[in-house]
């Protein structure tokens, strides 16, 4: 036994024969491991974590070092198994030399894998826990174990547990049992003795602390097995004596690897100081005062005793942004916090909001240390802020940059890390993945409890992703994550809805009529904020849908100029709508946006929106005429300006986002538009009852709140905003009866459709929604999981609801047969992309950013089989040999931007227009 234990492996690397080269040993791998995680305790773990963990222990934060350091000194203790060992037979012949038993035939055993070194290692903690140290089976000691049974990312299971016990042969006993002892009371020896790990013997954790404690452990596994970091041994060492890894050669190892990593510490923050003026101008490089709500958030921030949930509600564009953020850096200051996320409905949303959280982050007060940022989803090498941080990356990576403020870290980039960086904009997919059942959860709910969390539109979040929504707030409620909610426009109900998923005991008086604008936080009376005394008197004019009358309509108003948008509630109607506007004033006067461009067309254009539409600035280039013709891209979040509106009648809450784009921002308008004006179309009959929206917008929105929307507008010629905002959401998403006599049975029929509709929702979001957190253990945490979600369609699909849609690279194919990058695109365009041999980096990053999603013509159950077997016939070898093109769909075009795609009964014509989008017809 004296030397037997030096054995055993841990780490292997193989050359292209196969043969073993390099190897390490357990003992080294696990205090090379013990020490990175006393590493991320003493330097990179927020002050809120270690918070959250040292609440369920009884000697608090000093108590975190030693228990995290021993879990991860042990975490691979179930290495020493035959089931592992028999893998490498270099490696499991130099330990069967040293006294262990290992028959060659259990490498071929088909249920070896049942026994994972995972698995093991969970009995052998737990049961010497208990044989020891005398800790509790059934408490302390499975909630332990269970980290270390969950450090690859998958909590066990019962039936493995039972499974793993009853095979010794896989398992190991006799010298396996009494090593695995050895490297269990080495481990704790190395923190201190018994005496220390012993306090922890009557401690009940809760899950939330598991969870975070196998995060930190999953981290400091990756970091030390990390060969570039910590270097394996040369095989030829395996014929030197066997002898054990001195102290002060792995504290060098720790040492040096800490340094590379180059890990930038979190966010320290400070309060938010008094003259909110002035913070206002430093932060924002915004003239004038802090508004109203900007104070009443700061506020409410100071002025809470513990972490919870702030709720914003107020206009569109009077500076919710601001308000979050300054909110979050005061929340941050008391909390520990030491970073932000922000989540938006779409990518767009987040790109826009990546390059204003970067402009606050530059003003912020020096910490002089990088701060780590990550644009999060799945088109974010797209955004040119965020690549130019990458790069800077590179420096701050390896310590030559420490002026940079904030950077990219190349280590927390992916989608397992992605939240672990110190400052994240996402989408809220990032966010609800948190309530996911996936594969390395812990990660994600690591970088989460780090964080206050910020969610902007909240309204805009249907039955389905609620759900998950309100599961991740009862998680972030039990980490005690600060969270700021922002929203123009939130029923009541939805609002109760959202303080009772963070916080169950919640007053339900919370949740009633609390004024508008209101700035609410859990423990605290709301703050109504007085309306502006004039507002914006919006005059509705209600239109037939037909293209003449808009067509009239259009030139009626702006014959003396301006800028109006035309927002269509489905792709059909947008390019329809634009065809006849083209037509009509000419393509220079037309611009459409819609879902159906290729990412990076998408990017441009919405680049071009901002510069051409957005706020008043030195680099705006607003034209004299212009008509934008949208869809729903254009109502969330971005900072648009229009003076004349004509939209399609949409559930009331989206009315008045879309009017919130009109008259935004203060400047000089040409007469028959300087009256902001809104024009409501897409009905049947206005005079009909009930009034119905056209077909598109009811398999969208469905009858109730379209129904509802109808009532609230059809007989009204104005609407001022911010004052009617509220009463007119309240309306809508109440129960009273709205509209004439002659409309109640369909619009009962209507909200009974509804409710089925929502409840048949509700029960499809549960099949893989997390539990709350009320277990004692990890064991059987994650049972069913959807593997490791990401920005994926499919794993888009898993908290979004809808039928599923197919995303394509579109490229073309040239005069002699080969494949272009698309001729149109801004950067990159017409390149040759090799077909064969491996694409450089560069050029797949430009073919990547030529995705486009398909029509749902082309996803639907009855044809989406067919359409990707004929698109699976584009099959390039170059495409495969790239990480950011493997296994995806490819779309050629030809010279003139047109494809066939066909397949048994399939047989679509598609078109690519820059102008327009992509055009499909069926025949």
């Amino acid at each position: 036994m004296s030397e037997a234990w030096l054995a055993v492996w841990a780490k292997s690397v193989r050359d292209d024969h196969n043969a073993v080269t390099e190897w390490l040993p357990l003992s080294q791998h696990l205090d090379d491991t013990a020490g990175v995680a006393s590493q991320l305790v003493d330097h990179w773990l927020s002050p809120q974590v270690l918070s959250r963990i040292a609440a369920d222990l009884p000697e608090g934060v000093s108590g975190v070092r030693p228990l995290v350091s021993w879990l991860a000194g042990v975490h691979d203790v179930g290495k020493a198994s035959p089931a592992f060992a028999v893998q490498v037979p270099a490696l499991s012949d130099h330990m069967r030399d040293h006294g262990f038993s290992i028959r060659p035939q259990l490498a071929d055993h088909p249920d070896r894998r049942h026994v994972s070194h995972s698995l093991v290692g969970h009995v052998a903690v737990q049961d010497w826990l208990v044989s020891e140290l005398g800790f509790p089976r059934r408490a302390s000691a499975i909630a332990l174990a269970s980290v270390v049974g969950s450090h690859h990312g998958v909590p066990p299971e019962q039936s493995g547990l039972t499974l793993t016990r009853q095979r010794d042969d896989f398992r190991g006993v006799g010298l396996w049992e009494e090593t695995r002892r050895l490297f269990l009371e080495r481990a704790t020896t190395a923190v201190g003795g018994r005496e220390v790990l012993s306090q922890f013997r009557d401690v009940q954790f809760t899950l939330p602390t598991l969870v975070l404690l196998t995060a930190v452990v999953i981290l400091a596994d990756w970091i030390a097995s990390n060969t570039e970091l910590f270097p394996l041994q040369s095989i030829a060492t395996l014929r030197h004596p066997l002898t054990a890894p001195p102290d002060a050669v792995t504290a060098q190892r720790v040492k040096d690897a800490w340094e590379r990593l180059a890990l930038p510490s979190g966010w320290v923050a400070q309060p938010v100081p008094e003259d909110l003026d002035s913070v206002m101008r430093d932060r924002f490089a915004l003239t004038g005062n802090a508004r109203p709500v900007q104070v009443a958030a700061v506020r409410a921030a100071a002025r809470q005793t513990k972490p919870g949930m702030i709720i914003v509600e107020a206009p569109m564009g009077v500076g919710k942004t601001e308000a979050a953020l300054l909110a979050a850096e005061q929340l941050a200051s008391k909390t520990g916090a030491d970073g932000c996320f922000v989540a938006l409905p779409t990518q767009a949303t987040s790109d826009a909001m990546f390059a204003r959280v970067n402009t606050w982050l530059e003003h912020l007060p020096r910490s002089g240390k990088p701060f780590t940022v990550n644009l999060a989803h799945g088109k974010a090498h797209l955004n040119e802020t965020y690549l130019g941080l990458m790069r800077a990356a590179r420096l701050a990576s390896i310590g030559e940059d420490d002026e940079q403020e904030a950077v990219a870290h190349q280590w927390l980039r992916g989608r397992k890390k992605s939240l672990l960086a110190s400052f994240v904009v996402g989408t809220i997919d990032q966010l609800l993945f948190a309530g996911l059942r996936g594969r390395h959860l812990m990660l994600r709910h690591l970088g989460l409890a780090s964080k206050v969390v910020i969610i902007d539109e909240v309204h805009a979040y249907d039955v389905y992703m609620s759900q998950y929504l309100h599961r991740v707030l009862r998680w972030l409620g039990a980490y005690q994550v600060p969270v700021v909610l922002l929203s123009a426009t939130l029923p009541a109900g939805r609002r109760a809805d959202l303080l009772r998923a963070y916080d169950s005991a919640t007053p339900l008086d919370e949740a009633g009529d609390l004024g508008y604008p209101v700035v609410l936080a859990t423990g605290q009376s709301p703050e109504r904020l007085a309306l502006p005394e004039r507002g914006t008197e919006v005059h509705v004019d209600h239109v037939a849908d037909d293209l003449d009358s808009l067509v009239g309509y259009l030139r009626d108003h702006l014959s003396e100029g301006g800028c109006a948008a035309v927002v269509r509630n489905t792709v059909g109607r947008v390019q329809e709508t634009a065809d006849r506007l083209i037509s009509e004033f000419g393509d220079d006067h037309v611009t459409v946006a819609h879902s159906r461009f290729l990412a990076c067309d998408r990017a441009r254009l919405d680049r071009e929106l901002l510069r051409r539409f957005g706020p008043p600035s030195a680099e705006s280039d607003r034209p004299r005429f212009h008509i934008v013709v949208a869809s729903q891209v254009i109502e969330q979040s971005l900072d648009v300006d229009f003076d004349l509106l004509v939209t399609d009648l949409a559930p009331t809450d989206l009315v008045l986002q879309r009017l919130g784009r009109l008259h935004r921002h203060d400047r000089t308008r040409p007469d028959r538009v300087r009256t902001p004006r809104c024009a409501l179309v897409g009905v049947t009959d206005w005079k009909s009852d009930p009034t119905f929206a056209v077909p598109g917008s009811r398999r969208i929105y469905g009858d109730d709140t379209l129904l509802r929307a109808a009532a609230l507008f059809r007989d009204r010629g104005t609407v001022r905003l911010p004052h009617d905002i509220s009463d007119l959401v309240q309306q809508a998403y109440g129960d009273d009866e709205l509209g004439p006599s002659t409309w109640r049975e369909a619009m009962a029929a209507a909200r009974e459709e509804a409710r089925l509709v929502a409840q048949r929702r509700a029960e499809a979001a549960k099949a893989f929604l997390l539990d709350e957190p009320k277990e004692k253990s990890l064991i059987g945490w994650l049972r069913g999981n959807v593997g490791a979600p990401d920005d994926t369609h499919a794993g888009l699909g898993q908290v979004r609801d809808g039928e599923e849609s197919l995303e394509v690279l579109v490229v073309q194919r040239d005069a002699d047969g080969g494949l272009l990058t698309p001729a149109w695109i801004e950067h990159g365009a017409s390149q040759q992309i090799p077909l064969d041999q491996e694409m450089p980096v560069g050029l797949a990053r430009t073919v990547a950013a030529c995705s486009l999603r398909l029509p749902q013509a082309m996803s639907h159950p009855g044809v989406i089989d067919d359409v990707i077997a004929a698109l699976e016939r584009n099959y390039f070898t170059s495409f495969q040999q790239s990480p950011l093109l493997k296994d995806q769909l490819v779309l050629v075009l030809d010279e003139s931007r047109r494809a066939t795609v066909q397949h048994g009964s399939v047989n679509f014509a598609l078109t690519y227009d820059p102008l327009r989008g992509l055009v499909h017809e069926q025949r």
